[in-house]
């Protein structure tokens, strides 16, 4: 009995989604229909993009990683949240926590350098056209996905390891629905004002300087677009880019918000809010905005819909009736 209540104390407890809320359950079944929708969105964007061959390009390429990273994002903290409330056990062990902090940071820090990436393929599409197939290659293509990748895993493991090594004091109570470093801090015995500094020092790398980039591609992208001449290539540009635009303003905001300020982590309640943001309705609104705005993403829509549908509607009587009329 005294080994399990030692195994028991090391594991966290996760207080979940604004507990105070009395229309919790609602909350829920909003959070689990935005998971529902976010995970098919971004399925199918993927499956569009892999599909159809008008999309197999550099842009569309790097759209489709964004939307794989959108739904792993979401998928770290969602189902687990769900889970919590319906079964009522909202424990986390320490080495779930640490997984938990560790996925998140590295697909956050993961998005937040593919949209720079993405913002640079941008600019050289507009402002160095000709030069875009040699720059913009597929094998560049690749280091940009990998460098994201890798630079959010080696970022995200040094804040992880260095976070749970500080020793925490009872209640092993974590103000959120998720192991976040911000809130996790708040259960230390130790003085961490120089870490909380380290954080934000890291923050503005990992945040601001690639902010900066993408701003700074897309003064030169305006610029460039306000000395064409043909205004559907401007409408085209500025659709693309409006939309890419959107995205980086949903995500980068949040993030700012939350890691930027060296008092965030004594304000739990607007952790929560601005993690619900970022962490999951960003991932289902980003695939919604590139196709609803997206004159190649719809028509690839319409093409697999008319090459498929009428198929599935010969192998139904009823449903080929239909489809003829």
């Amino acid at each position: 009995m005294e080994d399990h209540n030692d195994t028991v104390s090391t594991d966290f407890v996760l207080l979940g989604l604004w507990s105070e809320f009395s229309h919790l359950t609602v909350l829920i079944c909003f959070v689990l229909l935005v998971y529902s929708v976010a995970v098919m969105a971004n399925v199918v964007l993927i499956c569009l993009i892999w599909l159809d061959t008008r999309l197999h390009v550099p842009m569309y390429f790097l759209l489709s990683q964004l939307s794989l990273i959108d739904l792993a994002l979401i998928s770290t903290s969602v189902p687990k949240m769900v889970t919590d409330f319906f079964s009522g056990k909202r424990t986390i062990s320490q080495v779930g926590c640490g997984a938990q902090i560790f996925f998140s940071l590295t697909l956050g820090i993961a998005e937040c350098l593919l949209l720079t990436f993405m913002a640079f393929d941008r600019y050289v599409a507009i402002c160095r056209p000709l030069r875009y197939p040699s720059i913009v290659s597929h094998k560049a293509c690749t280091r940009m996905v990998m460098g994201s990748w890798v630079g959010g895993a080696v970022t995200s493991l040094a804040h992880t390891a260095y976070a749970m090594h500080f020793p925490t004091c009872r209640p092993r109570e974590v103000p959120h629905f998720l192991c976040e470093v911000m809130a996790l801090l708040k259960l230390t015995c130790e003085d961490i004002s120089a870490y909380v500094q380290s954080v934000v020092v890291s923050s503005f790398l990992v945040v601001l300087i690639p902010l900066s980039l993408i701003l700074t591609s897309y003064a030169l992208i305006f610029l460039a677009v306000f000395r064409m001449n043909s205004p559907e290539g401007r409408n085209k540009a500025m659709a693309t880019c409006s939309s890419h635009l959107c995205v980086v303003s949903l995500y980068f905001g949040p993030a700012i918000l939350v890691y930027m300020q060296p008092g965030s982590s004594r304000t739990p309640k607007l952790n929560q809010s601005l993690f619900m943001f970022n962490a999951i309705l960003t991932p289902m609104l980003n695939p919604l905005i590139y196709s609803l705005r997206n004159k190649d993403v719809m028509a690839a829509v319409r093409s697999t819909c008319g090459h498929h549908l009428p198929k599935l509607a010969g192998s139904f009587p009823s449903l080929s009736r239909a489809w003829r009329t």
